[in-house]
């Protein structure tokens, strides 16, 4: 009976583990987006999150500080404090602490952990390998991004080549949803190469403790950095303690003292100190009468007690209300069909749907009307954004098409309906004398009218091409490469 239960209770939540999961809900409170298949474009989205988690994921209200770090560095100066100065909050609040109670990766890795299999303990050898986030922080983080921008605009090397919890919300995510069926004509080896990674360090996580955190990811690294100044975590009563090591020796991560740069501030030291000499940082309130605080016992417990009812009861009101906002917000991604006739669609097949682009020249100056359906030619149709990295990253591709094949291939750059003010100066910079095509979406907010209509779900980049006939033959759902387009375009050549 003392064995079942013993088992029993090890699988019960601790109240770690429950502040892991409300965080993770509450950071993907969109639940709706799961059902729908779409991305919420929502202002929320200019904030960023404390932890990893994926802007793409269906369900994400906010955007990952490491994606909208690498982002920044090409953006005007304001973005760049602003995101810099979110990172430092986070930092300086919170360090590590982040990692061990608020990232829902690192719940994720803890539960695969649970399962019963022979562990990796740790050792001198996973002391060594847990600088090895460090080097990805310095080069994935900003060495790449920056180097990129220099040139043009930033690649987030990071998101793209390395994280799993993109792969895992972001990219199963949304290919789980019989929606984004047309989602997987765009999978190919980077894709492959990063669901392989995904499934490398799920499995490594199931005998080693929390892989990605201690040994890859760069967030974590940097949060490391600000542990001892960090208002919240633990720390050691240097008068109390006697050095006997057994916190260090208890902890499953690297660690070579409490709080150093590898502590996520789990609490499951504290218990094996002999001497009560780890106690947490911050309000006296929450610490109890042997870790510091001048109270009683009874009046600490009393006030303590108080103070948890009150939170929970505020969380949990937070939660659900975050909840019920984000379902009852209007489904910004999701295509209308009310303005698709029944002779004209949005899917490979049938005849584009109709509209009338007003072309805009570099100096932003719109009037010539063109109707893509009927341009006479093979018609590349692509949705960018000059917010959006992978989008101009691309347009060079665009570029090259449109010069190669001026006399049969039209292409047209449609720059979203979010921030389309911005696309004639950068059309000045970038493209003054270019073979391509460029107008602006109509509408409000995130997506056009236009790419509504043509079936866009809130990916950027997004492209079709059309034949001579403006019937859809092919659709690309985010990035392509100049290969790509010119076999879509080949078999369509007179």
């Amino acid at each position: 009976m003392k064995t079942m239960l013993h088992r029993i209770k090890k699988w019960l939540p601790t109240k770690r583990k429950l502040m892991q999961l409300y965080f993770a809900v509450l950071f993907n409170a969109n639940l709706k987006g799961f059902v729908t298949g779409n991305i919420y474009q929502g202002d929320s989205k200019k904030m960023c999150v404390p932890g990893i988690n994926c802007y793409s994921c269906p369900g994400a209200v906010g955007a990952c500080p490491l994606g909208s770090l690498q982002g920044s560095f090409s953006a005007d100066h304001s973005t760049i404090y602003y995101v810099a100065g979110i990172l430092l909050l986070y930092s300086l609040m919170f360090g590590r602490m982040i990692c061990g109670w608020l990232c829902g990766f690192g719940l994720v890795q803890e539960l695969l952990h649970k399962l019963p299999t022979p562990k990796l303990k740790k050792s001198p050898v996973t002391r060594l390998l847990s600088f090895f986030k460090y080097v990805v922080l310095v080069f994935f983080v900003f060495i790449v991004p920056i180097t990129y921008a220099f040139r043009d605009t930033p690649l987030p090397a990071f998101c793209k080549y390395i994280c799993p919890a993109g792969t895992l919300e972001g990219g199963i995510g949304l290919l789980s949803n019989a929606v984004n069926e047309s989602y997987f004509s765009m999978l190919g080896p980077l894709f492959t190469w990063k669901f392989l990674l995904l499934v490398s360090i799920c499995v490594g996580s199931i005998f080693i403790f929390r892989l990605f955190c201690r040994f890859i990811c760069p967030l974590g690294a940097l949060y490391g950095l600000f542990n001892r100044l960090s208002f919240f975590g633990i720390k050691v009563n240097q008068d109390k303690c006697v050095d006997c090591g057994l916190c260090v020796s208890h902890c499953k991560v690297d660690i070579r003292h409490v709080g150093d740069q590898e502590c996520i501030s789990c609490g499951e030291c504290i218990p094996v100190c002999p001497t009560k000499a780890i106690v947490w940082k911050g309000p006296k309130i929450l610490v109890a009468p042997n870790e510091g605080s001048a109270q009683s016992p009874e009046k600490h417990k009393k006030a303590k007690l108080i103070t948890r009812c009150i939170s929970v009861i505020v969380m949990l009101a937070v939660l659900a209300g975050a909840i019920v906002y984000y379902w009852n917000q209007p489904d910004q991604t999701n295509p209308n069909p009310g303005i698709v006739s029944a002779d004209r669609g949005n899917e490979v097949g049938t005849l584009c749907y109709d509209y009338d682009l007003e072309l805009m020249d570099k100096n932003g100056n719109t009037g010539e009307i063109l109707k893509p359906t009927e341009t006479g030619k093979i018609t590349v149709i692509n949705f960018w954004g000059t917010w959006c990295t992978p989008c101009v990253n691309e347009l060079p591709y665009f570029q090259q098409i449109a010069d190669n094949y001026a006399d049969d291939v039209c292409v047209i750059a449609i720059h979203s309906a979010l921030s389309r003010e911005t696309a004639p100066a950068y059309i000045a910079e970038h493209y003054p004398d270019s073979r391509l095509l460029f107008s602006a979406d109509g509408g409000e907010g995130f997506n056009g009218e236009y790419y509504t209509a043509l079936g866009g779900r809130g990916t950027y980049p997004y492209t079709l091409i059309l034949d001579q006939q403006g019937i859809i033959q092919k659709i690309f759902v985010s990035s392509v490469t100049y290969e790509d387009l010119e076999a879509a375009i080949t078999p369509l050549l007179p």
